[in-house]
């Protein structure tokens, strides 16, 4: 097992650097790691809320919108159980020492992008270039 790489809490990866070093890897899985303990917070917390929740409600529509209530719960949450998916993989590819590298291009991924999406596996030119043409795909 290698040892914890010093991190100071106000670190921020910077241009100037070497790209993916170990402080940029480690911020990045703190990050993602972070992430992943805020997604399964919320669930739990639903799987609780809906647990506790169940009722008995005499008027249907309060019944109506209550089961739309949850089913937008329970959507979000599939929604965020596929985000661990993808939050895993990321750490997956870090512990790979692909992390932060173009799965199309191969080139590296800008930190500002990985900043604001960590999970993200194309640069913002191949992936501007994916959604152009799953569109025009789509349009067929």
């Amino acid at each position: 097992m290698k040892a914890e790489t010093f991190l100071p809490d106000d670190y921020r990866p910077a241009e100037d650097e070497p790209f993916m070093n170990e402080r940029q890897t480690e911020y990045f899985r703190r990050k993602l790691l972070a992430w992943k303990a805020d997604l399964l917070d919320e669930s739990r917390d639903t799987i609780q809320g809906l647990q506790d929740g169940t009722r008995n409600i005499p008027d249907v529509a309060d019944r109506a919108s209550e089961e739309t209530d949850r089913a937008l719960e329970l959507r979000t949450r599939d929604r965020q159980r596929k985000l661990v998916a993808k939050i895993d993989s990321a750490l997956r590819r870090i512990d790979e020492g692909e992390y932060g590298y173009c799965d199309v291009t191969g080139e590296p991924i800008s930190l500002r992008r990985l900043d604001a999406r960590p999970i993200a596996t194309m640069s913002l030119e191949a992936q501007e270039r994916h959604e152009r043409r799953e569109k025009v795909h789509r349009d067929d």
